[in-house]
């Protein structure tokens, strides 16, 4: 008789090791993280059950490239409307598409469904430019996958900034509900 799998209510999320590389850059700049190991997910619906055992504000990211060439990551707060037409005139892109598996795997060493802030790592020419929702600079811990998406790593927005400055961006803080 096979068993059913469990319900995502059901699953409690384990505390794991940070993956390298970033569990390196951590350590190099005193960024504290916890990272949880979970079942895959490939939407921000898909973990709601499980991830909403773990402390603090879930992303959801979307990985986009403009008309003139730019490409951009964007960083949210899960439940943020994101309107596409309304976001270039904000970051001064051009009209944005999303951007084809090849380009994200090539820039960010990530696969759709585990596109995160903290693939910037891998973007070793700084060709992606990086919006953040100001909403998640008031969460108390961030939650990102850490370039995979069957775990969640949760650091502070003030860390999270720290990473992200320390390899050479200046991110682009947007208020999506200032539409």
């Amino acid at each position: 008789m096979a068993q059913n799998s469990p319900q995502e209510d059901e699953i409690t999320p384990e505390v794991v090791p940070t993956p390298e590389p970033l569990a390196s850059a951590f350590a190099a700049l005193g960024i504290e993280a916890v990272t949880y190991a979970h079942p895959a997910v490939f939407t921000v619906e898909q973990g709601r059950g499980f991830k909403d055992k773990m402390p603090g504000g879930h992303t959801k990211n979307l990985f986009l490239k403009d008309k003139k060439g730019q490409v951009w990551l964007v960083t949210a707060l899960w439940d943020t409307d994101i309107d596409l037409k309304w976001l270039p005139k904000r970051i001064d892109a051009g009209r944005l598409s999303f951007g084809n598996a090849e380009l994200m795997q090539r820039l960010l060493g990530v696969t759709p469904g585990a596109v995160t802030a903290l693939g910037l790592v891998n973007d070793t020419d700084r060709q992606v430019r990086f919006v953040l929702d100001s909403r998640m600079l008031q969460c108390s811990i961030v939650n990102c996958h850490p370039l995979t998406n069957d775990m969640t790593t949760g650091l502070s927005p003030q860390d999270l900034l720290k990473f992200i400055k320390n390899m050479g961006y200046e991110p682009i803080i947007v208020d999506f509900a200032g539409g």
